[in-house]
């Protein structure tokens, strides 16, 4: 019953990633888990906490019954706002994701380099 479970929500997460175009490392950052732990949970090789079960729903825009598989995703639910910059083109949310990790230097040079290619 619990492979099953995991199987279901596993298929249901990846067919919501999909439809919103989003990379795996994408949906993983937004719910605040590894992309190795969402991986396997994609997969069908684990289940979510509750916690992350409901931050699935919020960052895929789709209800828990979908997720769950207790209802169809025929016509997805609006479950919460994205914030603005998840509606971003995949490679600007790369470099987003690239700059949240650079040291304070690094990032001050990144930001002379981006304008001066601006002017």
């Amino acid at each position: 019953m619990e492979q099953r479970l995991a199987t279901i929500i596993g298929a249901a997460v990846r067919a919501a990633r999909q439809r919103l175009d989003l990379t795996q490392a994408d949906v993983a950052e937004r719910v605040g888990i590894a992309t190795e732990v969402y991986g396997r949970l994609e997969r069908g090789h684990m289940l979510p906490s509750v916690k992350t079960l409901r931050r699935l729903c919020l960052v895929l825009n789709c209800s828990s019954d979908v997720l769950l598989g207790v209802t169809s995703p025929e016509k997805p639910v609006e479950v919460a706002e994205d914030p603005h910059e998840y509606g971003e083109r995949p490679e600007v949310r790369r470099v987003l994701r690239t700059l949240r990790r650079l040291e304070p230097a690094q990032l001050k040079l990144i930001s002379q380099v981006a304008g001066a290619i601006h002017r």
